[in-house]
């Protein structure tokens, strides 16, 4: 294992003219919400995406600790399909009463660099905008993607804080 510090963002945007809104014209793109969230459909995005960005704190979730995690109120999950196949989702959750928060957000890595990421982006805050939020909450690291953070902040988004901590890095 190494140890390495690592610098987490908080973001936040708070009204919906905030929003600054980027789509990809690419035919063939759909998002679709799946409804009910299915445990295995975000375990798999979440270890095969996250995986390249050390996304580790669900790593070794059950089934059973997915489905309770899915099932709290206000927790949406949404894939962005190209031509039929899955290219990226994000999860939607409410950690508070008019809150919304893109608790996950990702793409494959063979659909990177191709303004995928900004119009996935959009759609969740709009998302969280349609679903009542008086506030929409991220989170990013400098272990995930390098485009993570001015993504973000290009969407609309503002730093509110951060903070830098130690972890351990497999090897």
């Amino acid at each position: 294992m190494t140890q390495i510090e690592v610098t987490i963002t908080y973001l936040e945007m708070e009204h919906p003219a905030m929003l600054r809104a980027k789509r990809s014209a690419r035919a063939g793109l759909s998002l679709e919400r799946v409804d009910p969230p299915s445990a295995e459909l975000a375990a798999n995005f979440y270890c095969n995406i996250g995986n390249e960005y050390f996304w580790m704190d669900r790593a070794e979730w059950s089934e059973e600790q997915w489905e309770e995690a899915l099932a709290r109120p206000g927790t949406e999950l949404w894939v962005l399909k190209v031509e039929g196949d899955d290219a990226g989702f994000f999860l939607l959750t409410q950690p508070a009463p008019r809150t919304r928060e893109i608790e996950y957000f990702g793409l494959y890595s063979w659909y990177a660099g191709q303004g995928l990421g900004a119009h996935l982006l959009t759609c969740a805050i709009e998302r969280a905008w349609e679903a009542g939020a008086d506030r929409v909450l991220v989170n990013t690291c400098t272990l995930d993607h390098p485009q993570a953070l001015p993504n973000y902040q290009a969407r609309g988004f503002e730093i509110v804080r951060k903070r830098t901590e130690w972890r351990m890095l497999p090897e």
